[in-house]
């Protein structure tokens, strides 16, 4: 026996929101963690409003302080950067897909000190070139596989390379 699925009855759960309500909706959804334009967008879209309705939305959360890019763009860099040791290049990369402007990136950005960023990735580097292990394993393939590995997790070559010489001047003791 098949069973059938009553579409009518999905359709008539999704509730679609007036303008005055979504609006407190997503003042709750952006006190509860800072989020980019777009996510909320997405989010009033799905509350089944129009552009205009949402256009209107965004820039009242804008002048009451619920949404702010530039400040979205520091968290998310900083909070990447300190949990999930990513780099720069891969910081960057995820917040143009969440559509936040090329400015916001580059002011949080800056707001990694370069200390602490070069520290992350030598810890980074140091780590991937021990766990390297294999029968026939040369400083070459060593050198290219951690370099590989810092390249995905968003460094730049001017940071890996350094990272690398400092492990090659440790082995060389």
């Amino acid at each position: 026996m098949v069973c059938k699925k009553n579409t009518n009855n999905l359709e008539s759960r999704k509730r679609i929101l007036t303008p005055e309500m979504a609006l407190q909706k997503l003042r709750h959804y952006c006190a509860y963690q800072e989020r980019s334009h777009q996510e909320v967008k997405v989010k009033a879209y799905g509350y089944g409003l129009k552009k205009t309705d949402v256009d209107v939305l965004i820039s009242k959360m804008i002048e009451e302080g619920y949404l702010n890019e530039e400040r979205f763009a520091k968290l998310f860099a900083g909070g990447r950067f300190r949990v999930k040791k990513w780099g720069k290049q891969k910081i960057a990369f995820e917040l143009r897909q969440r559509r936040v402007s090329d400015y916001s990136i580059r002011v949080a950005l800056q707001e990694i000190p370069g200390e602490d960023y070069q520290k992350v990735a030598d810890q980074i580097a140091k780590k991937k070139w021990s766990s390297i292990r294999g029968e026939v394993v040369t400083d070459y393939t060593r050198q290219s596989k951690t370099r590989q590995y810092l390249l995905q997790r968003g460094f730049e070559n001017a940071v890996i390379s350094a990272a690398i010489r400092k492990i090659m001047g440790r082995n060389d003791d």
